[in-house]
């Protein structure tokens, strides 16, 4: 009987975890059917049949302009890290770093995106130094960023899977060795799935609310008010990332940068990772 209530139990768990953590997922793009990349420019009509295959092509064949067309038709129809990637490639400084960055949410442990955009990053003008972080918190960070939304959701289902096997062995085993063993891994599966689900929850977090952007102007000015007539604090260039402190505004928006420093530009000025 207790076997019966015990799978029972396992069921339901299973259901209303994995419902919760697949939850957690990245729209993919949609491709469709046919379009030749040769040409720069494209009806609306025709962009809507391309594909990534298409695009790719015209990068392949340094037709740029046409490659970013199509990436850029693509990603309408939803967002995925290697069209952006792609994206980013075809574009120059400011436009590069922000597709960069755009992929690199969707695909935080992805090497060659991180590569590139530290690249990009080069290309810019403003170098900024930032505030030195706990090396804990530096450490937690990275093991965050080492894979997707995806990836951690999927790890949290798995170790949830093994952490009620191994609470089977040691609920329900006669003998002593079984038992030990399943508590103990019963402990190292806890972690690590509570850790998954955290995880996922913060790349979730990021992407579903979005604080970071680039700098698109070639220059602006940071301000201490959010009007013209406020005091010059100090100038930013294209490519640069800054943290939205107050998105409240339409018009304007509050920025802090890595290194501390706050002030308010306009929002036409940056666009939004």
């Amino acid at each position: 009987m207790k076997k019966i209530l015990f799978f029972i139990l396992l069921s339901m768990s299973l259901t209303c975890f994995a419902q919760d953590s697949l939850n957690i997922d990245s729209k993919q793009t949609n491709g469709a059917d046919s379009i030749h990349a040769s040409h720069t420019t494209f009806s609306s009509n025709t962009l809507e049949d391309a594909t990534k295959a298409e695009g790719d092509s015209a990068y392949i064949k340094e037709d740029y302009a046409a490659a970013i067309q199509i990436y850029e038709a693509l990603l309408k129809n939803g967002e995925a890290a290697d069209v952006y990637y792609n994206l980013g490639n075809s574009y120059y400084k400011a436009k590069a770093v922000l597709n960069y960055e755009r992929a690199l949410l969707l695909q935080p442990g992805n090497g060659d995106i991180r590569a590139n955009l530290e690249v990009a990053r080069a290309k810019t003008i403003d170098k900024v130094e930032p505030v030195p972080e706990v090396f804990f918190v530096s450490w937690i960070k990275s093991l965050t960023n080492s894979m997707s939304v995806d990836a951690w959701a999927t790890w949290g289902i798995v170790s949830f899977i093994l952490l009620i096997i191994a609470l089977y062995f040691f609920i329900f085993s006669k003998q002593i060795v079984l038992k030990k063993v399943g508590f103990i891994l019963g402990i190292v599966f806890l972690i690590v799935t509570i850790c998954s689900n955290l995880f996922a929850s913060q790349q979730k977090e990021h992407l579903v609310n979005r604080n970071e952007a680039i700098v698109m102007n070639p220059s602006v000015t940071v301000r201490s008010t959010p009007s013209e007539s406020g005091t010059s604090l100090f100038i930013l260039h294209e490519g640069r990332k800054v943290n939205v402190k107050d998105n409240s505004m339409k018009e304007w928006k509050e920025i802090r940068l890595e290194d501390g420093k706050v002030g308010w530009v306009p929002a036409s000025a940056i666009e939004v990772i």
